[in-house]
């Protein structure tokens, strides 16, 4: 590794390190505890395996261990990313809402995965805790979609729930993306252990090189940041 390189990929721990709270600069995900009855705690081998994933294919240090987070959490601002998931209903109190909200101005990234059932609720809710913005689909061409591995169709579908094209919206704060959404795609059910749902192994694949390129993304440490010119 060159030294310009070196240095790019010193300077990326060192923001991960802060972003994530963690003092060794090794990131992880933390997964978004949320009221309502849905079940947030759904595909429990998924995040490990991303993370484990992730860093083999970046060279950069993540936990292998996700952490759990409610809004109301201390802990909620020591985190950079969060992931949501699940079946059903999720509710937030008006409490909950200003958190988040205040989460995702001071520049959080939220990653909403619907597990077939979010929808709805989802919408809702994150309307509540952003309501001057709008969910738009990403092109794609957008940069998330070539963070790291290329996706020139955008998402991949992984699951067939309702038989319909994947798509992935955003909500956009200034420029930054700092939500997004999948829906009839399913990553989280491709980044589980192949016993549970036993897709084929290119299928996983592709789940997880989706969710590599939304940390790299979500992180600015894509290879464009980390190329140097230099020996």
């Amino acid at each position: 590794m060159g030294r310009g390189r070196q240095f790019a990929l010193a300077l990326c721990l060192g923001l991960w390190g802060s972003a994530a709270g963690a003092a060794d600069g090794a990131f992880t995900i933390a997964r978004l505890k949320y009221d309502g009855g849905g079940d947030w705690y759904a595909n429990p081998t998924s995040l490990p395996n991303l993370l484990r994933f992730a860093s083999a294919a970046t060279g950069l240090p993540m936990e292998e261990k996700e952490a759990v987070v409610a809004p109301e959490d201390p802990e909620l601002f020591r985190h950079s990313y969060l992931y949501m998931t699940g079946h059903g209903r999720v509710a937030f109190s008006d409490a909950q809402v200003e958190r988040l909200r205040a989460w995702l101005l001071g520049g959080g990234f939220l990653h909403a995965d619907d597990n077939y059932g979010l929808d709805a609720h989802f919408r809702r809710e994150i309307k509540r805790v952003l309501p001057e913005y709008e969910l738009v689909e990403l092109p794609f061409d957008h940069p998330l979609y070539k963070a790291w591995f290329p996706f020139p169709d955008g998402l991949p579908k992984i699951h067939e729930h309702d038989g319909k094209a994947p798509r992935g919206w955003g909500i956009f704060i200034d420029g930054r993306l700092a939500v997004f959404y999948d829906w009839e795609c399913d990553l989280g059910d491709g980044w589980e252990d192949p016993e549970v749902h036993q897709d084929p192994p290119e299928l996983r694949r592709k789940a997880l090189e989706m969710g590599t390129n939304l940390i790299m993304h979500a992180l600015g440490a894509g290879p464009d940041r980390l190329q140097t010119k230099g020996p």
